[in-house]
C-alpha cells in the first residue's frame, strides 16, 4: 500500500469515525419529539459528505505533492550522478567516524 493510499484510508476512516458518533447521538430516541432534528440529519449528512470529498481531495493534493518531489528528486540524481556519490560517501564517512568512536 501506498502512502497515499495510507492517507486517504485514514482520513475516511477519521470521516466515518465522525460521521457514525454523529449519527449516533441523532439517533436518539429522546430526539425523534424535537421537530427539526430530520432536517439536521440531512444538513449533518451532506456536510459530512462534503468533509469526506474534501479530507479525499486533500489526501489527493498531498500523493501529487510526493510524486513531485520523488520525481524531482530522481530526476537531480540523474543529472547530477556525482554529488549524490559525493554526498553518499560523505554521509559514509561521518557514520563510519562515529560509529568507530564507540
Amino acid at each position: 500500500m501506498t502512502a497515499s493510499t495510507n492517507l486517504e484510508a485514514a482520513a475516511n476512516a477519521v470521516a466515518e469515525d465522525i460521521a457514525s458518533d454523529v449519527r449516533g447521538v441523532l439517533a436518539s430516541k429522546d430526539l425523534d419529539a424535537v421537530p427539526h432534528i430530520k432536517a439536521l440529519r440531512q444538513r449533518i449528512d451532506s456536510k459530512l459528505a462534503i468533509a469526506r470529498e474534501l479530507a479525499a481531495e486533500k489526501s489527493r493534493i498531498a500523493a501529487q505533492k510526493a510524486r513531485e518531489a520523488a520525481n524531482t528528486a530522481n530526476a537531480y540524481a540523474h543529472d547530477e550522478p556525482w554529488q549524490i556519490a559525493g554526498a553518499a560517501l560523505a554521509v559514509g564517512v561521518l557514520v563510519g567516524l562515529l560509529l568507530g568512536r564507540r
